[in-house]
């Protein structure tokens, strides 16, 4: 999320004295300061497979990509040089996200067409391989591959993250207690890598199976205030298990230096339509619980055991998984489940001018994800690279191409 407004020098003094004194901040506390920068405004970061246009494989070539670009742009790089990521400023709606997303996308098309590259935004590539990936030259990232070794090499994946504005730490975790709910709505909504490496999963997304043998991945802890959050952290980072907050790869983890929850589940989707529907959806469900935060004390707070049921059952069947519904065992089709949260806010989408969102989102419960649109392509002819060519298609249209 984009917070170049935010340019105080103190905290640069601070850590140059610091590091005169031969001290590190990140090392030596944890930064669980929380800056409040708006409430329920939106951010989004949006990874994208970079590839040849004319064979369709992924190509190392974001050094090349991001020349024209200057380094404040919000086109920035990734782990992998076949990888790229897209940033929004600070957004009042998700029509703003569009708008940001779109004139972005204007710019890396074009430079794209120039040398001879594509896109595509689906989690996962559906034939290339990780072996012998090229690391973006980083820091930060040459220690993820040190520290993790296979698993990290194993992330060719590719995830959409929403940021939304939050007025306090303690209100952060009650937002986060309420999404944590919903998390297997927004994998089922974006779910979008059933291939990886050229073979069929058998998964409606492999995405997030990659993240998952690390023990800061996955699904979050459930805490009920920010000193419990910030206890937590620092007994993670004085047990070595995180170095910063960046070492937590949560579902949804609070974000104190951008002021902001981070619902971190979704797959990258297919198109920008997909997209800019979810950010509806996410911020539709965030105006609703504003106004409805006893909703929380109302319904009792879900298993771990159920919380991971349910999260696999939609890696494993997407848009047609039945979920977990209480501790009695009670089954529900999720397709129900999100349509009937569309419905209870449907009066914030009309305030907030989501209708055309909300009918994309429809459009999902009734013909499937990016998955399902992935599978009907192979099954007409077992070609993957037909299915990865749809895919580039799909994003150039920003739309889905229903059949």
């Amino acid at each position: 999320m984009n917070q170049s407004a935010d340019k105080s020098i103190f905290p640069k003094i601070a850590e140059t004295v610091l590091g005169q004194l031969g001290l590190s901040p990140a090392k030596d506390k944890m930064n669980t300061d929380f800056r409040a920068n708006g409430v329920l405004t939106l951010g989004a970061e949006l990874e994208l497979q970079i590839v040849d246009a004319g064979t369709c494989a992924l190509t190392p070539r974001a050094e090349v990509l991001l020349k024209p670009f200057k380094p404040d742009s919000k086109i920035k790089p990734e782990l992998y040089l076949d990888m790229i990521e897209l940033n929004t400023g600070i957004c009042r709606d998700a029509n703003e996200i569009e708008g940001d997303f779109s004139k972005t996308l204007d710019l890396l098309v074009a430079e794209g067409e120039r040398i001879g590259l594509a896109f595509a935004s689906t989690g996962s590539h559906p034939f290339s391989r990780y072996a012998g990936s090229d690391v973006y030259p980083a820091e930060r990232y040459n220690d993820l591959i040190d520290r993790n070794q296979w698993l990290t090499r194993r992330w060719k994946v590719y995830g959409l993250h929403v940021h939304i504005g939050m007025e306090s730490g303690d209100e952060c975790i009650r937002f986060n207690n309420f999404f944590m709910r919903l998390l297997p709505h927004l994998l089922a909504l974006s779910s979008s890598a059933p291939f990886w490496q050229g073979e069929d999963t058998g998964l409606a997304t492999c995405r997030p199976t990659m993240y998952e043998a690390l023990p800061t991945a996955g699904l979050p802890y459930f805490v009920q205030s920010w000193s419990e959050f910030t206890s937590l952290c620092e007994t993670l980072r004085k047990a070595k298990a995180i170095a910063s907050l960046k070492d937590l790869w949560w579902d949804v983890r609070p974000s104190p230096g951008f002021g902001t929850l981070e619902i971190r589940v979704c797959d990258s989707p297919a198109t920008l339509a997909e997209t800019v529907a979810i950010v509806a959806f996410i911020h539709g469900l965030a105006h609703w619980f504003k106004d409805h935060g006893d909703w929380l004390s109302q319904v009792p707070q879900p298993q771990h055991w159920l919380m991971r049921e349910n999260k696999w059952r939609v890696i494993r069947h997407g848009m047609d998984a039945d979920v977990v519904v209480n501790a009695e065992g009670d089954n529900q089709a999720i397709r129900g489940d999100i349509l009937s949260w569309i419905e209870k806010i449907e009066p914030y989408a009309m305030k907030l001018g989501y209708i055309a969102h909300m009918d994309v989102l429809h459009g999902i419960c009734a013909k499937g994800s990016s998955s399902a649109r992935q599978r009907s392509v192979f099954a007409r002819n077992q070609s993957l690279l037909e299915v990865t060519a749809c895919n580039m298609q799909e994003f150039k249209a920003r739309r889905p191409l229903w059949e």
